[in-house]
């Protein structure tokens, strides 16, 4: 198996897409934001990937009447609906289907909604296609590196405040009951940004 020349020799435990099938080389990405939609889709064709891309959930379900993608690149927040939306008709197609879910709105909430959906993987926007092709081509059972910048443990207590307020429907007077939380100090928690 020969390792493609973007890909590091540590990367081995990756699928080789170069002798996969044309059938095994159909990526879908699913992604409103235009410009970003068009540079994914040539970076992805660069490494070997036949890409088909959608700009809406009813775009993307067209696509699926002709087609039966191996890997599906899937934003979180569209106009017409979730990526998410998306995966059980992804699956029924294709069972098989490799599946990373994209999202500007990182929290752990949502993340744990990809992965029960059925994805692989989850990732930040904007996504660098080298990572997006690791979590697409990795060995089922291959745990990726650690992260070089792990979250702080600011970032850990926003984000369990952030899926707290998630399951509470966004009510925050529940949400701070839930969380033995003073409601005020729970709203500036909220209007502030992430911590990084």
């Amino acid at each position: 198996m020969s390792t493609p020349p973007h890909v590091d020799a540590e990367d081995a435990d990756l699928i080789d897409l170069a002798a996969a099938a044309p059938e095994d080389r159909v990526l879908m990405i699913l992604d409103d934001d235009a410009p970003f939609r068009q540079r994914l889709a040539r970076a992805m064709e660069r490494r070997g990937f036949d890409v088909h891309a959608a700009g809406s959930v009813a775009e993307a379900r067209d696509l699926l009447t002709s087609l039966r993608p191996a890997f599906a690149v899937l934003d979180m927040r569209l106009d017409d609906g979730s990526g998410l939306d998306l995966v059980p008709a992804l699956r029924d197609r294709r069972e098989d289907a490799r599946i990373v879910m994209l999202t500007g709105y990182g929290n752990i909430a949502t993340a744990v909604a990809a992965v029960k959906a059925g994805a692989l993987d989850y990732l930040a926007k904007p996504a660098d296609p080298d990572d997006l092709e690791r979590a697409l081509l990795s060995r089922s059972g291959v745990l990726p590196p650690p992260p070089e910048h792990p979250m702080s443990a600011d970032r850990v207590r926003w984000e369990h405040i952030q899926r707290v307020f998630e399951q509470c429907d966004r009510n925050v007077s529940e949400t701070a009951r839930r969380l033995n939380m003073h409601r005020r100090t729970l709203q500036r928690i909220l209007a502030k940004r992430s911590p990084q």
